[in-house]
């Protein structure tokens, strides 16, 4: 296994056509000798801690995410990377982030003395310092308290065996109660320095996201807000996340034609009604194959609130931190903080896209679309069925299923459109799904992506 840094006489190599330097552990960034290696056609720097950017030479820029994924911090003109830094935005943000830090600095000495006052006089008044939870609620009607130490008893006190998965917010146990119910419990990662005047903020919209009644939304039970732990309770989702169904060879053939135009029906349903049914609107800014749980007869169930917002009343609002997952997140947010509802439908129509391919499309729609501008790529385009991009470990659909697949797959690409503008609303998805499919124009075996992506 090969560490440390990349050499840079490695770029001398300009006749070197196949680069696989996957599964390492190289770290620092890509040499800039790098850019001299022109004859290079296929690169593969996956699964190692490289940051930075990505060479400017046609092998990187049009490589596929895959060939990047699971490093540290890389950058570039591709797909499923975030753009890079230009130097005059990174001083700018050197200067900000000194400001910003001295203001943090002093907002964290007043706090300290804040907080030391605050306790010495609760101690002074002899409050008991008994209750295990400092703020607590629950939809069930028993005392929370109870709740919370059947969950620190049943858990183990959040023991790894328990443990059921995790993300970039916390890690999801499986917890059995005395009552007999068996319920979720995702314990959040503790917060970092700076981050504590949001836990107030963030579980009033906890509280405001367990009003949520949907059918195809993870039904929420209670939150905890506890010095030593702070989690959430939910219902638990049998079959776990739709991603490892989908990389699992004999989960993803269990998960038939039906039941995958089920799933990207019930996550249609779920965003329109989070879009136009809930008073303010919510959007959800994480939807990804990773948060789609399933429960034990294949129903799709939205999760993972954590990045969720109430919108606001002119229909879009500004964040200044990213929010989402790289290969899913909509393209115009490389380039603005306004977030709207079409975030949701972008998001939505890559999910759609790997249900029905058994896996992430990575540069598909990217290829589809310069199709129209390269009489080269539109001869290639045309080639590309339908049949032969679907998941391939199923069967071919037939008759009516097969409609509603080729109409899915129009439909996921239109939830793609580069323009926000040009994207349906979630409401007309999950109408247009559940409406009668027109006939195909042809035979399934011989409609090409490039007639479903032209509409």
């Amino acid at each position: 296994m090969l560490n440390g840094k990349i050499p840079q006489q490695l770029g001398e190599l300009q006749r070197l056509e196949t680069l696989n330097l996957s599964h390492n552990e190289l770290s620092g960034s890509i040499p800039s000798t790098f850019e001299d290696m022109l004859s290079l056609t296929s690169v593969d720097i996956s699964s190692n801690q490289l940051e930075g950017p990505l060479p400017d030479i046609k092998a990187f820029q049009e490589a596929p995410f895959e060939a990047f994924m699971s490093n540290g911090g890389l950058c570039g003109n591709a797909t499923g990377l975030k753009p890079c830094i230009p130097f005059t935005q990174k001083k700018n943000k050197r200067s900000m982030i000194l400001i910003i830090s001295s203001t943090v600095f002093l907002l964290c000495i007043s706090m300290g003395i804040y907080f030391t006052l605050y306790w010495r006089a609760r101690n002074r008044k002899g409050k008991s310092s008994e209750t295990p939870c400092e703020d607590l609620f629950a939809i069930w009607d028993h005392d929370g308290g109870i709740l919370y130490q059947d969950i620190i008893e049943v858990t183990e006190e959040f023991n790894s065996k328990y443990c059921i998965g995790s993300g970039g917010q916390g890690t999801v146990y499986k917890a059995e109660l005395p009552t007999g119910r068996v319920v979720a419990v995702k314990k959040l990662h503790p917060p970092q320095d700076g981050e504590m005047s949001s836990l107030k903020a963030f579980t009033s919209e906890i509280r405001a996201l367990t009003e949520i009644r949907h059918r195809n939304i993870v039904k929420f039970y209670g939150y905890c807000s506890h010095a030593r732990h702070s989690f959430l309770v939910y219902k638990l989702m049998e079959k776990g996340s739709l991603r490892n169904i989908l990389s699992n060879e004999e989960e993803a053939i269990g998960l038939d034609w039906i039941r995958r135009l089920n799933i990207v029906k019930g996550v249609a349903e779920a965003l329109s009604y989070m879009h136009h049914d809930c008073s303010p609107p919510i959007i959800h800014r994480d939807i990804s194959s990773n948060n789609v749980l399933l429960d034990s007869e294949y129903e799709a169930h939205v999760s993972d609130f954590g990045t969720a917002r109430l919108l606001k009343p002119d229909s879009s609002s500004n964040w200044t931190s990213f929010a989402g997952t790289f290969g899913y997140s909509a393209p115009e947010l490389a380039y603005t903080t306004q977030v709207n509802n079409k975030t949701d439908v972008y998001s939505y129509g890559v999910v759609a896209l790997e249900v029905i391919m058994g896996k992430h499309p990575g540069d598909l729609i990217s290829s589809l679309s310069s199709a129209s501008s390269s009489s080269s790529v539109t001869a290639v385009a045309d080639s590309l069925l339908l049949k032969d991009a679907i998941d391939q470990r199923l069967s071919p659909p037939i008759h009516q299923i097969s409609e509603e697949v080729a109409f899915a797959v129009k439909l996921a690409f239109a939830c793609q459109h580069v323009n926000p503008h040009c994207r349906p609303t979630m409401r007309q998805v999950s109408q247009a799904l559940s409406s009668q499919k027109p006939p195909l124009q042809k035979p399934f075996p011989i409609i090409t992506l490039r007639e479903l992506f032209q509409g």
